[in-house]
């Protein structure tokens, strides 16, 4: 069962790039629900990460979006490698305003650093590519 766990975890992250709530949705509520079942505490964690990760809520039901649409455009921007300074010139705020974004970011996506935000945010699509290239990052 814990490998099935893990299997399915796997699964619901492959399933979020292409948006695929459903999928992503039952293999996680499965996969936590193994992770009960086995008392797999650290297998219970990492489905939790990867539901918040994916917006989706504690019941496994979705969620509201997880990012805002301010916090997707400074996501995109710090995918693209611009500095808080750069990223307030291009949204016109304050560069202390675009530190706050990215530390919410890094925070909702359970991560470390810009480069894991951006990372996960490209695997998972959550953010779309620039316009005129017709799909998604």
């Amino acid at each position: 069962p814990y490998l099935l766990a893990r299997a399915l975890l796997g699964l619901a992250g492959a399933a979020a790039a292409p948006g695929d709530r459903a999928t992503v949705t039952a293999s996680i509520r499965e996969a936590t629900a193994i992770a009960d079942d086995l008392g797999a505490v650290l297998l219970r964690e990492q489905a939790a990460t990867l539901a918040r990760r994916v917006g989706l809520t504690g019941t496994g039901r979705d969620g509201p979006d997880l990012l805002t649409g301010r916090e997707r455009e400074v996501l995109r921007l710090v995918a693209e490698g611009h500095s808080n300074s750069r990223i307030a010139e291009q949204l016109f705020i304050s560069p202390k305003t675009a530190s706050v974004h990215v530390s919410r970011i890094i925070a909702k996506l359970d991560v470390t650093n810009r480069v894991e935000a951006a990372a996960v945010a490209h695997r998972l699509g959550l953010i779309d590519a620039p316009e005129g290239t017709g799909r998604t990052a």
